[in-house]
């Protein structure tokens, strides 16, 4: 239950601080004022606190941040909610404050228990602790393509849903990977044909690693042959002839001095390893030298098989790396295609088992829906009975639907529509066609009681749903409004007196001037105080001691029913 709420910088509210006194079966809180005094503060709290998306604007005007903080009271039994807390690290105490700091960035913070948390973390934190009911829940109900939600909540068929949805995505994806294999089987042959072309022109190329880089070097070297001649002689003849004798006598020499004088062995072994080497050179030099030609055969196969390898790189890749990489995935897939018969059939034989599973399951949900509908049509009758509707008629519509996989859905095969006939002797039909605005109120409120039973959410926010609702449908709107807070914590926003009166807290929502700026303020009214707010709320200006006396008179009503 929401037990306390705090609000800072919000909108018209500079600080705002509330108390919500709790029972043991929940407690009905309703807040009341004029029209744009700012009731919808509440809502905007709650939505900030669910993590939903909020603009800057909403900050107040000449502030950094805004904050909202709300501390909520776990039931034991909602063990579900206690683990979510616990496996999020926030502890599994039986107090819970949520919190959001929104500054003029538009950036948000999120605490949990103190510690800091993320936007879909504390969203599906607060989808266990509250349901807002609004207009905008009365325009959904009009919205056939969402009854089916309200059937499968009502009747706890969405794991069941959620199953059938997972079985009915493998069957799609395997599905369209069969349709994909037949499309490459109907043009296997041609496919084929063009992989074997491809893969023969990269092995008959003969191809390695590297050789490109070679056969560059080696062209270079052709096309210079004459220059590298004539400079190798040269450098030939300046050694072996000009420097050698000179390097010959050296070593001579040397050994000579070593001989007369120990001192210098090594030096003289040094000269004569260098001139050693030397002579090593000379015939390195001569080697290379006598293997140099002009080859023009030569330099044009060079320059051939250059072209080949830049055409290849053309086709298939950058390197020759690559090349091969291709004609290695064109392997594989020639493969594949010479094996897709088998992989057709196998996986044929998967999309028909996924299949039989799926609607299989589809076809057990359908019946438990059409029993749920049943119960559904019968509780929704006795709730708006109760509503001030004249013996109603709620029915669930099914549209006649062939049961096979080619009209199947992600929730199954069922279309079903809400239809509604608010008179006797008038048959049922859809809701968007002929339920009036008070009427769709008054669906929406049975709707939500009936939902309310099934959950575990402890606090339910009403805003409005008494749009369009008076005289004897008020009373009976109240009257459900109250037998909903025996068992939950109900907090109703209203504009209808009989709502208003049946409050165990009565807030008042009002708008003044305080230091020159337009402040909300929100007052828990006391006893003379609610007897004065429901006296406006009925008569406005013109109230009158009848009005005064049917007031005290709701009032008193209201607490004999609490």
């Amino acid at each position: 239950m929401l037990c306390e709420l705090r609000v800072k910088n919000l909108a018209l509210i500079e600080t705002l601080e509330l108390s919500f006194e709790q029972n043991s079966s929940g407690g009905l809180v309703v807040m009341t004022g004029e029209t744009g005094a700012g009731k919808s503060i509440m809502l905007r709290a709650i939505h900030l606190l669910s993590g939903g998306r909020t603009s800057s604007d909403w900050i107040r005007s000449g502030e950094e941040n805004c904050e909202v903080e709300a501390l909520f009271e776990i039931r034991p039994e909602h063990t579900e909610l206690l683990d979510k807390l616990d496996e999020g690290g926030f502890g599994r105490e039986h107090s819970l404050v949520i919190k959001r700091i929104l500054n003029v960035a538009g950036r948000s913070r999120f605490y949990v228990n103190g510690s800091f948390a993320t936007a879909k973390t504390v969203s599906a934190l607060t989808e266990e602790l509250l349901n807002v009911a609004s207009q905008h829940d009365h325009q959904q109900l009009l919205q056939a393509s969402l009854h089916l939600d309200y059937l499968d909540t009502i009747g706890d068929h969405l794991e069941e849903r959620a199953h059938l949805k997972g079985q009915y995505q493998k069957w799609q994806e395997k599905k369209a990977s069969l349709e994909g294999l037949k499309v490459k089987e109907r043009e296997k042959e041609q496919r084929q044909d063009f992989l074997r072309f491809q893969v023969a022109e990269i092995r008959d190329a003969g191809l390695m690693e590297g050789e490109d880089e070679e056969l560059l070097a080696e062209k270079k070297r052709l096309k210079n042959a004459q220059a590298l001649i004539n400079l190798s002689q040269a450098s030939y003849k300046l050694l072996s002839y000009d420097l050698m004798d000179g390097l010959t006598q050296l070593r001579q020499n040397v050994s000579q001095l070593a001989e007369l004088d120990p001192g210098v062995v090594k030096l003289a072994e040094e000269i004569s390893g260098f001139t050693f080497m030397a002579e090593d050179y000379v015939a390195e030099l001569r080697a290379y030298k006598d293997s140099l030609e002009t080859d023009p055969y030569r330099l044009d196969q060079v320059n051939e098989r250059l072209n080949l390898l830049q055409q290849l790189k053309r086709k298939f890749g950058e390197t020759i790396g690559q090349i091969l990489e291709f004609a290695e995935s064109g392997e594989v897939e020639l493969k594949q295609l010479e094996n897709m018969e088998k992989e057709i059939a196998a996986l044929e034989a998967e999309v028909l088992s996924l299949e039989k599973t799926m609607c299989a399951m589809a076809a057990a949900l359908s019946a438990k829906r059409r029993a749920t509908a049943q119960k559904l049509e019968k509780a929704m009758e006795k709730e708006l009975t109760s509503l001030a509707f004249d013996r109603p008629r709620f029915t669930v519509h099914w549209t006649d639907v062939e049961q096979t996989s080619g009209m199947m859905r992600a929730t199954g095969w069922d279309r079903g529509e809400f239809y509604f006939s608010a008179n006797l002797g008038e048959s049922p039909k859809p809701l968007a066609k002929i339920a009036s605005g008070g009427e769709l109120s008054r669906l929406m409120l049975a709707m939500k009681c009936l939902l309310a039973k099934k959950d575990m959410v402890e606090t339910v926010i009403f805003d409005e749903v008494d749009s369009g609702i008076g005289g004897e449908a008020a009373e009976a709107v109240s009257r459900k409004i109250q037998e909903l807070a025996t068992h939950h914590q109900v907090f109703c926003i209203t504009h209808l007196p009989q709502i208003a009166a049946r409050g165990h807290l009565h807030f008042q929502v009002a708008k003044g001037v305080q230091e020159g700026r337009t402040q909300t303020r929100v007052f828990r009214l006391s006893s003379d105080q609610r007897v004065a707010e429901i006296v406006r709320m009925l008569a406005g200006d013109s109230a009158t001691e009848q009005t005064q006396a049917w007031a005290k008179d709701l009032l008193a009503k209201g607490v004999e029913v609490c």
